[in-house]
């Protein structure tokens, strides 16, 4: 005979996680989110307003996207068929629509379909959704840790109201601690250090502030304690509180200094806080995706090579994994804090898009516009156009590429370091053949 749970221990019921049990059945009961859910604001609205809309939930881990989906669900009387995009595929869409498609044809009930890390699934994947979100059989709600700029199709995306949720505060992790204490772990104290200590690990995420107190409840059950220390603590989750509690920096701050020690140069200071945090258990991915971000940024065309290490490091870890492929992150980091530093580049896209935002849109001058028909070449494209590679050192002296009537504008000024002190004196003398030209012009 088969041994079970029950037959084992005797009868239980089944272990609901901790998560589970808190989870709100109100958005009244719903921690954070208040730019979301506070009097008036867009998703309270949504709820009052008794009709669904599709919408993408954006925002880091444990901030209630799934929460938020399954009280829409409630509170509309839907049907909630959620979808996770790590294990489903097209023929889970496909039954997904014929469930919702059968809920409406026996009880009239309408579906809200909830799809999970929407941005794991592909262009085709996302296509499948169109046509039903678009006949109405479906509200399609997708919840994303990603910027769905860059991961959510346009098609689907235009269909999508966009909420942005935020981590969770300070104050609203400690909100949630107080409740927990309250209704569910009443037979277990927490001091205040504790309380800090736990609110600093959970880095705004209430799933894991949960899990924390789950885990931390089940060790003083097995050690029959009743009040839990910083010492305790210390011994049942040591690996992860050492490298991510509040005392020892929180995991945004120590990204922080990880970023500003390349920055300021400091190649032990970047490789020791890259290693704290591969030590605490943080995501290789993320981290060879900053530091990429850090190569652009602050070192750009001062040494390019930094760029492209930097993105070999980050294939190389694809390629590898763990542990092997952090020896790649570890030395890309090495390389862009020895690297000569410049945010030249990082300054002039800034200011590039500044004075795009003022300006708005101007028409591109007729000299530089494409002519592949006879109708444009009539129309004046393309005339006049001046081709650099037939002209004295291929530059075409005293050329504007700007729109008419516009004042040119010097967005990219190179810094005296590394390569960028060649492109400087490049552009000067560039510089200087069109003030030539131009007094050539004028005489």
């Amino acid at each position: 005979m088969a041994l079970t749970r029950d037959s084992l221990f005797g009868p239980t019921d089944p272990v609901v996680p901790l998560a589970e049990r808190l989870r709100p059945k109100h958005i009244d009961q719903i921690v954070g989110q208040f730019h979301l859910l506070g009097p008036g604001r867009p998703l309270r609205l949504a709820f009052e307003s008794g009709k669904p809309h599709s919408m993408i939930l954006w925002g880091p881990p444990g901030v209630g996207k799934t929460t938020l989906a399954r009280l829409m669900a409630t509170a509309f009387d839907a049907e909630f068929v959620p979808l996770s995009a790590v294990l489903s595929g097209v023929k889970d869409i496909r039954d997904a629509i014929a469930h919702a498609q059968h809920i409406l044809q026996q009880s009239g009930r309408h579906t809200i379909l909830f799809v999970d890390e929407v941005h794991r699934f592909n262009k085709a994947q996302q296509d499948a959704f169109l046509p039903f979100v678009e006949q109405g059989l479906v509200t399609f709600i997708g919840a994303t840790t990603e910027n769905p700029s860059f991961e959510v199709n346009s098609a689907l995306l235009s269909r999508a109201q966009v909420y942005v949720l935020h981590a969770l505060a300070e104050e609203d992790l400690r909100q949630l601690l107080k409740r927990t204490q309250q209704d569910i772990l009443a037979d277990l104290e927490f001091d205040d250090a504790v309380c800090d200590r736990i609110i600093g690990y959970a880095d705004g995420d209430a799933r894991r502030l949960l899990n924390v107190m789950e885990q931390l409840h089940t060790a003083a059950r097995t050690a029959r304690i009743k009040s839990v220390d910083t010492g305790f603590l210390d011994n049942t989750l040591a690996q992860n509180l050492r490298c991510f509690d509040k005392g020892g920096e929180a995991f945004y701050d120590q990204i922080s200094a990880l970023h500003k020690s390349v920055r300021g140069s400091n190649p032990d200071a970047a490789l020791y806080w890259l290693v704290r945090m591969l030590d605490g258990g943080a995501d290789p991915r993320y981290l060879s995706r900053r530091i990429v971000r850090m190569a652009w940024e602050d070192i750009g065309l001062a040494d390019p090579r930094a760029i492209q290490l930097a993105l070999d490091a980050a294939r190389t870890y694809d390629q590898l994994g763990s542990p092997e492929g952090e020896l790649a992150l570890a030395q890309a980091v090495l390389y862009l804090a020895a690297a000569a530093k410049s945010n030249a580049g990082y300054v002039a896209y800034n200011a590039a898009r500044a004075l795009i935002a003022r300006e708005g849109s101007r028409p591109v001058p007729l000299h530089l516009r494409n002519a592949p028909t006879r109708l444009m070449k009539q129309l004046g494209y393309g005339k006049d156009y001046r081709y650099a590679h037939d002209e004295n050192e291929a530059y075409a002296a005293g050329e504007s590429y700007f729109p008419d009537n516009m004042q040119e504008v010097s967005f990219y000024h190179p810094t005296g370091r590394g390569l960028e002190a060649k492109i400087a004196e490049k552009l000067a003398h560039l510089r200087a053949l069109d003030a030539a030209a131009k007094k050539m012009k004028n005489d």
